[in-house]
């Protein structure tokens, strides 16, 4: 029996900090995006990772370049806060060609079962060309919460993470088959639009 192969998949990931970017402290958030990534899905990866300050018009030109670049898939991290330097949101509400709120809303309702001050997030995801973009948090233990969800003690869902949409977003905008590890987290696809293997 001959082994699966899965679709090559270039994604890109964006911390955006101005301590980080400038050297004062070590980048956290390009490291956890890419591995959880790489441990959520079995396609091959081709990272575009980016370190940048928050600067809105940086911000959005950095995500034109990795949309154009062929990224199906572009997540940021940091900068989605009410401080007066948090633009992240902005920004890439200025490129967007759709807005996804479910995204947003959905990450909300994640990290509010842990901490109160969740409401003050300001995520969004959108779309631009074959290229879906989400802001995530900025702390690693976060990035992971809000995309694999809540499990209980057998493993099944409470909440459901945002990652589980992802992949049949991606198709439906034209991108690469993407195909999560269950363990991490079991993307949900209509029956119609799971691929046979």
């Amino acid at each position: 029996m001959t082994e699966p192969t899965f679709d090559a998949v270039k994604i890109g990931i964006v911390s955006i900090s101005d301590r980080a970017s400038t050297g004062v402290y070590e980048d956290k958030g390009l490291p956890a995006l890419q591995d959880w990534l790489t441990r959520a899905l079995h396609n091959p990866i081709t990272f575009e990772p980016r370190l940048i300050p928050d600067e809105k018009e940086r911000i959005s030109a950095t995500l034109i370049d990795l949309v154009d670049a062929g990224c199906s898939l572009v997540l940021t991290t940091g900068g989605t806060g009410p401080a007066l330097r948090d633009v992240t949101p902005e920004a890439t509400l200025a490129v967007a060609d759709k807005e996804m709120p479910g995204f947003g809303e959905q990450m909300r309702q994640i990290s509010l079962k842990f901490v109160p001050t969740a409401i003050l997030s300001r995520q969004v995801a959108v779309i631009r060309g074959h290229s879906l973009i989400i802001n995530l948090p900025g702390q690693p233990k976060s990035i992971a919460e809000t995309l694999e969800g809540l499990k209980d003690a057998d493993g099944q869902p409470l909440v459901h993470g945002i990652f589980a949409a992802v992949p049949y977003c991606v198709d439906l905008i034209g991108g690469p088959y993407m195909e999560t590890r269950d363990a991490v987290c079991k993307a949900f696809r209509p029956k119609t639009a799971i691929r046979q293997r």
